[in-house]
């Protein structure tokens, strides 16, 4: 497949950031609240943002230089003096007003007053929590990491997590946060967002603790056949061990369908294409011993 190749080195900048937010996404949000050395709040949202380590707990986002004139936002020079930010996390109930708070008011501006979040006095650090996000993380910096002196370097603010704070009612029985109810948003490029509703959600089984025989070791008519995707392909290789012989005759006795279709007496071409159909059916059902099995039931056959 024809690709379009972009040489960074002789490339403008702004394309490089439209490529970069646009391939790299969605993006969480990280709503940094920070204070001045006078202790004047502000607040601002930055979608170069992630979680590295739980031991000690580490995130890091990004305030880059602007492009447009290289100047800093007062988040970087507010941490490079208080060494403190709350990481609130944004939710769809509140991202209109998130967005209306990285608007580039002068210094000094409160920007929790202009986009209409209340703070809340944190408890580690100085600097405010928002009471409207579902978690907040108390940060110690413990290092700023410039990137570059040019337009749109970044700079990675290392932030060791002191304290958490979740509202009650996104956790579930088990302790842990409901995704059905967080409702996160990510950042794409433009002026596009997403949002992490149920309806969006879809789960992939974790690898096997054993390892999975791998795609290599799939047969050719099933790797390549149409019917499959990548992903129906990944799942399949994604099983320890291949049926038995046993296994997929036990597995025959017990499925009236597939007996049914059998009995038919249709020719061998035709009874492949229906158990290829069949085995796609468990293979979104996410049944992979069941698709395996259906794959395998020609081998059993006599024609």
């Amino acid at each position: 497949m024809e690709t379009v190749k972009i040489n960074t080195q002789t490339s403008k900048t702004q394309e490089i950031q439209k490529i970069l937010l646009g391939a790299v996404a969605p993006r969480p949000i990280a709503l940094a609240s920070t204070i001045d050395a006078n202790g004047k709040p502000n607040l601002s949202p930055f979608s170069f943002f992630n979680v590295f380590s739980a031991n000690p707990p580490i995130a890091i986002f990004s305030p880059a230089r602007r492009i447009r004139d290289n100047t800093t936002k007062h988040t970087l020079e507010n941490i490079k003096k208080t060494k403190e930010v709350v990481i609130n996390v944004v939710t769809r109930d509140i991202v209109e007003k998130v967005s209306l708070s990285s608007c580039e008011y002068d210094k000094g501006v409160n920007e929790f007053l202009k986009a209409g979040l209340q703070a809340v006095k944190s408890e580690t650090i100085k600097p405010f929590r928002v009471k409207e996000s579902p978690i907040s993380f108390e940060c110690k910096v413990k290092e700023v990491i410039s990137l570059g002196e040019k337009n749109g370097a970044g700079n990675l603010i290392i932030c060791e997590i002191k304290m958490i704070h979740i509202k009650k009612d996104i956790i579930n029985n088990e302790g842990d946060i409901d995704r059905k109810k967080i409702n996160l948003v990510g950042r794409l490029n433009g002026n596009w967002y997403c949002e992490t509703n149920f309806e969006s959600l879809f789960e992939v089984a974790k690898p096997n603790k054993k390892l999975g025989i791998g795609v290599d070791n799939i047969p050719d008519e099933i790797k390549n056949n149409s019917l499959f995707d990548e992903n129906d392909i990944g799942k399949l290789g994604n099983i320890d061990n291949l049926p038995t012989k046993e296994d997929v005759s036990l597995f025959l006795e017990n499925n009236i369908e597939i007996n049914q279709i059998i009995k038919e007496k249709y020719n061998h071409k035709k009874i492949k294409i229906i158990l290829f159909e069949k085995a796609k059916e468990f293979l979104q059902e996410n049944e992979i011993k069941k698709a395996w099995n259906t794959l395998l039931i020609e081998s059993l056959i006599k024609f």
